[in-house]
């Protein structure tokens, strides 16, 4: 990024604003931002709530989502996502799913979205009555399983832009894929055969089918993604930058762990010998793919706070359960704020530098500088959008840019030129980080009008006075002035703004 370097210039900066505002054609003001500690309820990230729901043989037992409950998770916790687990047990023996069940997953999703929140989705068939579990576990066969997520296939993509990810499910008991009738020797389930693994391999496939290619599943060892995609354990196995985001199923496949910290090996969660090598494998795959899950049981000093942290720094942790294990989430104390505030990405403008004055449909430089202070990049695709708000009108900008490679701990230079109104005017420049779901994207508001706006689905940056509420945009405290002095200018190839209002 292009910077002020002699100590002169940086001190009329700061300490004569009359200077920074003598806008000629071709100038430009650069400023640096505040960071805030605020914990911000962004989408894809943070902890969740577990909710479930089940349809029994006798088709009762389904509990619908409660609209009010959602948003007071977002409105008065800053939780934005749930845990959604349908449990199929009515479905376990027959092929097909009756449409009016299907019509309660899709009310379900409704919900979700009039709430403002994603979901992280699991389908399974069967809980424990007790403890010990008891033969047979109540999982469906491998053929059933498949009829099934073929008739879940339109509800999934109809309702993809509420979809945060889809984890595995479908085998074994709580669809974690141990205690299972058909999917491993139920007698000893460690015990999987290479059938056994075909037919699980078979389920993901089905479900990376059933899902649009910008959307992930997860698996709950990292051993199945290894023997089910052919990938060794390592860091050498994990995904590499130009494997990142290209459709394939091992690009698509993350990570929970829903036994986190609960022993060395996360009670079986690591397989490989050391479990180091697992680890290894998980820290360099989660660049680019989801990790999360739950704590699982007291375990100190590993469940505790400093060993959590470095951890879930290490693994790229995106999301938490923060409804289990409590003991563990409460030995961690004030900590827990920390946890809230970098699970996931965690955004925050550092500087920005930007043309003052243009021609109409002249060029526009922004250069700025974004600093990712979370644990992991968001998993989901992202639309970077400069807006430029006026009076009257306002324009948005699509920039070619990917925030899923911002990565954890990294500062990335974003420089671009576009092209400039045409119309005359003041604008204040905004940028949106907007979820690419159209019916998801945050609007500008017209001047008077009583129409609300979604902005809850756009990334809010963790800096001090930049959020706008209203529309979901990030205010980058600077003024462009397309000035009628001048003649219109012709910005060639360059992005040209779309009028929003």
């Amino acid at each position: 990024m292009r910077r002020l370097v002699t100590l002169v210039a940086l001190v009329s900066l700061l300490f004569a604003p009359q200077a920074a505002a003598a806008h000629g054609p071709g100038s430009e003001s650069t400023r640096t931002y505040a960071p805030s500690d605020a914990v911000i309820a962004n989408q894809e990230r943070g902890f969740y709530h577990h909710t479930e729901t089940h349809y029994r043989a006798d088709g009762t037992g389904y509990t619908p989502l409660d609209v009010a409950t959602l948003r007071g998770y977002r409105t008065q916790e800053n939780i934005t996502q749930i845990l959604r687990v349908f449990y199929l047990e009515k479905f376990a023996g027959q092929d097909k799913l009756n449409p009016a069940y299907l019509d309660l997953v899709r009310a379900d999703f409704r919900t979700i979205r009039a709430a403002g929140v994603k979901a992280i989705i699991r389908f399974a068939y069967a809980q424990p009555p007790g403890w010990p579990p008891t033969i047979p576990y109540g999982d469906a066969p491998v053929n059933r399983v498949l009829k099934h997520i073929a008739q879940l296939t339109p509800v999934l993509r109809e309702n993809a832009d509420v979809i945060a990810v889809v984890q595995s499910g479908f085998v074994g008991l709580w669809g974690e894929g141990y205690y299972t009738d058909h999917f491993a020797d139920p007698q000893d389930p460690s015990q999987v055969s290479d059938q056994n693994w075909a037919d699980r391999r078979a389920v993901v496939m089905a479900l990376l089918k059933a899902l649009p290619k910008d959307r992930m599943i997860q698996v709950r060892t990292p051993y199945m993604k290894q023997r089910m995609l052919g990938v060794p354990t390592g860091t050498e196995g994990g995904l590499t930058a130009e494997q990142a985001y290209n459709g394939t199923p091992v690009a698509r496949v993350g990570h929970h762990n829903d036994c986190f910290l609960a022993s060395p090996d996360d009670f079986g969660t690591y397989l490989s010998d050391p479990v180091e090598l697992d680890k290894d494998f998980v820290a360099q795959d989660t660049n680019y793919v989801p990790e999360g899950g739950e704590t699982c049981a007291v375990n100190p000093p590993r469940s505790e706070w400093a060993s959590a942290a470095a951890e879930m720094a290490r693994l790229h942790f995106s999301y938490l359960n923060i409804d289990y294990n409590k003991d563990v989430l409460n030995s961690w104390g004030e900590n827990i704020t920390i946890a809230k505030q970098r699970l996931g990405y965690r955004f925050a403008l550092t500087e920005g530098t930007f043309t003052n004055t243009a021609k109409p449909r002249g060029t526009v430089g922004v250069e700025l500088g974004i600093r990712n202070d979370g644990w992991a990049a968001p998993y989901n695709p992202r639309q970077v959008q400069l807006i430029f708000q006026g009076d009257k009108h306002s324009y948005r900008v699509t920039l070619p840019a990917d925030p899923r490679r911002w990565g954890a701990g990294t500062t990335t230079e974003l420089e671009r030129k576009v092209c400039a109104p045409a119309v005359p005017g003041r604008y204040r420049l905004l940028l949106n980080l907007a979820d690419p779901a159209s019916r998801l994207q945050s609007q500008d508001r017209m001047p008077g009008s009583t129409e609300t706006y979604n902005s809850a689905y756009a990334i809010q940056l963790a800096n001090a006075g930049t959020w706008q509420a209203a529309t979901g945009y990030n205010d980058l405290g600077h003024t462009l002035t397309v000035s009628p002095k001048h003649r219109g200018g012709s910005c060639g190839n360059l992005p040209k703004p779309q009028l929003i209002r």
